[in-house]
């Protein structure tokens, strides 16, 4: 935990909080915080700056804050993620996360296992615990939107489209020609598919999109690989090789 997330329930004032529970053993464990320390801290949604500890005990932790600088600045990438398996997918949803992206539609596919939508993972505090996880680690207080989309057909033909309006658009597949761009100066819609990769006329459909097939080179990712190779290479931040 790089940053100690704040939710508006957890003000007492305008510049006290009292934490429990995960993150004041956090502290107490990591951080082996005492009176008068200053922890990094950020508001859920707002900005980030630091917390002077006031009391702790083992019951709850006091901290006077001061917020001050804005989080960093969001990944300008949707991403459409063909649901993976769920242990697979809290590792995925934290990676990215992490890396700033703030749009994420996880998408069915014809390799998706139907119990994979039956998950209790799929429910929307399980994916929000994930995704705090990455914020904490990146230091970012903004918090990603999640949309689940489980139908394929509908979602490429009736939202497709105008989701992709205005942004460079690529599919991660293996057999394609192009290598994946380094860096982009527009917004990037960027779709992974499932282990196995979309079938030809899943592709087919996102090609009719305006999505170009896009690939990493011979070897064969796994999806939790992929997701953050591809987010990272096609960040501007990460420059041109």
């Amino acid at each position: 935990m790089n940053l100690i997330l704040l939710h508006s329930d957890d003000f007492i004032a305008d510049s006290r909080v009292w934490l429990r529970g995960r993150r004041l053993e956090h502290v107490v464990s990591t951080h082996r915080a005492a009176i008068g320390d200053q922890l990094r801290v950020g508001k859920l949604g707002g900005l980030i700056g630091t917390g002077k500890v006031l009391a702790l005990d083992r019951e709850k932790l006091e901290l006077e804050i001061h917020l001050d600088r804005q989080p960093p600045p969001p990944l300008p990438i949707t991403l459409l993620l063909a649901l993976p398996r769920p242990k697979m997918l809290k590792r995925v949803l934290q990676a990215v996360a992490s890396l700033g992206v703030k749009q994420i539609y996880l998408i069915n596919s014809y390799r998706v296992e139907k119990s994979f939508w039956g998950s209790p993972l799929l429910q929307t505090e399980k994916l929000q615990e994930q995704l705090l996880l990455g914020l904490e680690q990146a230091r970012d207080t903004i918090l990603p939107q999640i949309y689940l989309r489980q139908r394929f057909k509908p979602f490429v033909e009736d939202e497709l489209p105008q989701l992709t309006a205005g942004t460079a658009a690529y599919v991660a597949h293996p057999p394609a020609a192009s290598a994946c761009p380094f860096g982009s100066n527009r917004p990037t819609t960027l779709a992974i598919g499932p282990e196995g990769g979309f079938i030809p006329y899943e592709v087919e459909k996102l090609q009719d999109c305006d999505f170009t097939p896009v690939s990493l080179g011979e070897r064969i990712l796994r999806v939790e690989t992929a997701v953050p190779v591809l987010l990272s290479r096609l960040s501007d931040n990460c420059g041109k090789p």
